[in-house]
């Protein structure tokens, strides 16, 4: 049995339909997240399938200084109550440090842990006391048995509102693998899990001053964690990948997303099982 979580207005977790978090990987400017957002809402929304709005105000571990990090939490978490009152959806960000995850705390509904950061002690207990949801993903050089670790940091908090992410684990340089065995073995922990689809299919630093990607596999890889059973799909979305500033390699083009998820939703549907 997994934990129910409330998003905005709907639920997550043991039960509930599979949900959605996508979105461009790093805020560009404000057109293009509100435009994005509505769109990504609107296939949402004919599909019956909860949607997370995902948008980062800074991008700290790009593999280069010189490369873009987005526009600083102040004008992003402007751009990202946007979303939530003009769109209407709930919205997630990745947080850094503590004062980060205070303060986003009070716009937006999930507080993203990167991977990388995901077992440091004093940015989850931070993130825990905002009261928020907090989605950990799972640090690509961690098995799923050891986010128990990261789970009970949160728990101690006194929060139950976490959701864990699987986005692959290093497979010596430049890869990343998905162990689908990851999907059972952290719902045991007993809470939500979701699936980033489109960071699976990075290639760490395999562009020289940036990371590449094959988002050629973002769909085989989906469909398998949709048949495994997950309660939710993170993909990072961009009208044109190809000239995004950030994760462009692996995002999934706005307009293959419909039919992305509906081949995803009908393996959700005939994997069912009591869990």
């Amino acid at each position: 049995m997994t934990q129910l979580v409330d998003i905005g207005s709907f639920k997550i977790g043991q039960g509930q339909p599979p949900f959605l978090i996508a979105g461009p990987c790093v805020i560009e400017n404000e057109q293009l997240v509100l435009e994005t957002a509505g769109r990504i809402a609107d296939i949402a929304k004919s599909l019956h399938m909860p949607y997370v709005f995902k948008s980062s105000f800074d991008k700290a571990n790009r593999t280069s200084i010189m490369s873009f990090r987005g526009p600083g939490i102040m004008q992003g978490l402007e751009i990202l109550a946007k979303v939530k009152t003009q769109i209407g959806i709930p919205v997630l960000t990745d947080v850094h440090t503590e004062a980060q995850a205070t303060e986003a705390g009070a716009v937006v509904d999930v507080l993203q842990i990167p991977a990388f950061l995901c077992r440091q002690t004093d940015l989850l207990i931070a993130a825990a006391h905002t009261g928020k949801v907090v989605n950990v993903k799972k640090g690509q050089f961690l098995s799923p048995a050891e986010m128990s670790q990261v789970v009970k940091k949160v728990e101690e908090c006194g929060s139950r509102r976490i959701v864990l992410t699987e986005r692959g684990t290093s497979f010596g340089y430049n890869n990343l693998v998905v162990d689908m065995r990851s999907f059972p073995i952290m719902r045991n922990l007993g809470y939500p899990v979701v699936f980033d689809a489109t960071h699976s299919v990075q290639l760490p630093g395999g562009g020289g001053t940036k990371s590449s990607g094959q988002r050629e596999f973002v769909e085989p890889l989906a469909c398998a964690a949709a048949g495994v059973g997950v309660d939710g799909f993170f993909m990072e979305v961009h009208p044109n990948p190809d000239e995004a500033l950030s994760d462009g390699l692996n995002m999934v083009p706005l307009a293959q997303l419909k039919s992305l998820l509906e081949r995803i939703l009908r393996i959700c549907d005939a994997a069912k099982t009591k869990r």
